[in-house]
């Protein structure tokens, strides 16, 4: 893919604000385009917008094909009458600068339920035509996505493996049955869709007018508990009952001295392969329609991935097992043609992993927090020994904010000892030349002076935030990706300055 230099901002939806509990695709993504505008920003990086299951992470969705209807904008629903103004305007007190998962989920579910029946009953024949139109394009995977939640819906949330036999195994008569009871239910959901892919274009072609792309994120892995699983048993490393007969994750690393058992079923392989990937390619197509641009979650996975027991209490016990390497990509590319894909190959990276990357043009990720330490990899963290084909980050989701990263004493966010956190800030303020510029503008000066093509900075990072705005803390299975931010954070002063550094070196 080729990339032309620019810069931009990660940013996920849920972290908009907005009077709803969590961001949406309402007037706050689209004054959050205008800051983006006013900064001299191209990119709008954003996580995966698939409906959050477990932990509410964007990583172990319930599909990766749907959209998260937590992020359709109920204020539009207002305004095509489909909610009452008096509803919205008794809405709950949530919280500004997090987001209260279980109240926003009853509250934003029972308006969208409502809004569905008043769509049915109400809405124009050219409405409800492309409905139809949007259900008939989208069947292949809409169908199994919404028959899956309202069935989990009616076993009170339970795991899909706790369901009676037939539909857990997906007897046809049972998928006929379930269907036919459960139809009202079905096209609820199936409206939600409806509704969120057609916020999200409304947003995408805004962006497209002022020259600004979106970059998602494909996940490598997809949740157990998905439509995804359920509906594809024969792709994953299941037992008889679909329970995984081995999990994901990844080795020892900066984040765990016992690495991270992600939990997540690893694929059949061989089975992808015989099928003709038939299922990645919607998958990446999906995305590609989605997205501008996607970075590929965990890309060393796919030459070789971290196999770990099914009963194990940490990853440290996995192996390394094969991935379909670059014939998988090839399948891709021959039926998608060019793919606009970042590889996200932090870790151990081989020269076989990097192989594949260059074979296929995919440019790759550095993070600037990671250069100063005592890791061996970390002078190709430098931007002196960047690339140009890479896209460069203070940090990521999965980092400390760099106000945080720069006054944690290391214990609870990585593997370092307070004498590692000594040298790492000695080396960083040599390098960086570091006098009285605050660290989080000194970080995002270097990776925006870089020659890397692209560069992106957590918003967090430009608001100058600490750790109380951290989106995700590896290994921990609660208290994540709440954070949000203020409107009145996105100040004139940050705006110019943001622009100012972006025009000094031609972003």
């Amino acid at each position: 893919m080729k990339l032309t230099r620019r810069s931009g901002i990660l940013l996920h939806i849920s972290s908009l604000p907005g009077r709803h509990g969590i961001g949406d695709l309402g007037p706050s993504a689209y004054q959050f385009v205008e800051f983006l505008v006013e900064s001299g920003q191209k990119l709008w990086q954003v996580l995966p917008v698939c409906p959050t299951g477990y932990g509410d992470s964007p990583y172990q969705c319930f599909s990766a094909f749907a959209g998260n209807p937590l992020f359709i904008d109920l204020d539009a629903l207002r305004e095509q009458d489909l909610l009452p103004s008096t509803d919205l305007a008794e809405a709950p007190s949530f919280p500004l600068d997090r987001v209260d998962y279980g109240s926003v989920i009853n509250f934003k579910l029972s308006a969208l339920r409502q809004a569905a029946n008043r769509f049915f009953a109400v809405s124009s024949h050219p409405e409800q035509a492309r409905f139809a139109i949007f259900c008939q394009k989208n069947a292949w995977w809409l169908d199994d996505y919404t028959l899956f939640m309202v069935c989990k819906e009616v076993h009170a949330g339970a795991v899909w493996t706790d369901w009676e036999p037939a539909i857990r195994q997906r007897a046809p008569t049972a998928l006929k049955e379930w269907s036919a009871r459960l139809a009202r239910e079905i096209q609820v959901r199936k409206y939600w869709q409806f509704e969120f892919f057609r916020q999200w274009e409304n947003l995408k072609t805004h962006c497209h007018r002022f020259d600004i792309r979106i970059m998602g994120d494909i996940p490598m892995y997809v949740a157990h508990d998905s439509a995804d699983v359920w509906a594809h048993q024969d792709l994953f490393r299941l037992d008889a009952h679909g329970h995984p007969t081995a999990v994901a994750g990844v080795p020892p690393d900066y984040f765990s001295a016992t690495g991270q058992l992600w939990g997540n079923p690893v694929y059949r392989w061989d089975v992808a392969a015989d099928s003709g990937y038939g299922w990645w390619i919607d998958r990446f197509r999906t995305s590609f329609q989605l997205f501008d641009i996607a970075r590929l979650d965990h890309f060393r996975g796919f030459e070789a991935y971290w196999e770990v027991p099914v009963d194990a209490i940490t990853a440290a016990s996995g192996k390394w097992s094969k991935g379909p390497g670059a014939k998988f990509f090839q399948a891709l590319q021959d039926e998608l043609g060019e793919l606009p894909i970042v590889a996200e190959n932090l870790g151990v990276i081989t020269g076989e992993v990097e192989a594949i990357r260059k074979q296929f043009g995919f440019p790759g990720m550095s993070l600037l927090q990671f250069a100063f330490g005592t890791d061996p990899q970390g002078s190709s963290f430098r931007p002196h020994n960047y690339p140009r084909e890479l896209v460069a980050y203070t940090g990521g989701h999965d980092n400390d904010t760099t106000v945080g990263w720069w006054s944690s004493s290391g214990a609870g966010d990585s593997t370092r000892t307070p004498e590692d956190v000594q040298k790492e800030r000695e080396f960083a303020r040599s390098y960086l030349g570091l006098e009285n510029e605050a660290i989080n503008w000194a970080l995002i000066r270097a990776v925006l002076a870089s020659v890397a093509d692209m560069a992106i900075i957590p918003l967090q990072d430009v608001l100058g935030l600490g750790s109380e705005a951290r989106m995700n803390l590896p290994g921990s299975v609660s208290g994540n990706w709440k954070w949000r931010y203020q409107p009145s954070a996105l100040t004139n002063e940050i705006t110019q300055r943001l622009k100012m550094l972006t025009m000094l070196y031609d972003r």
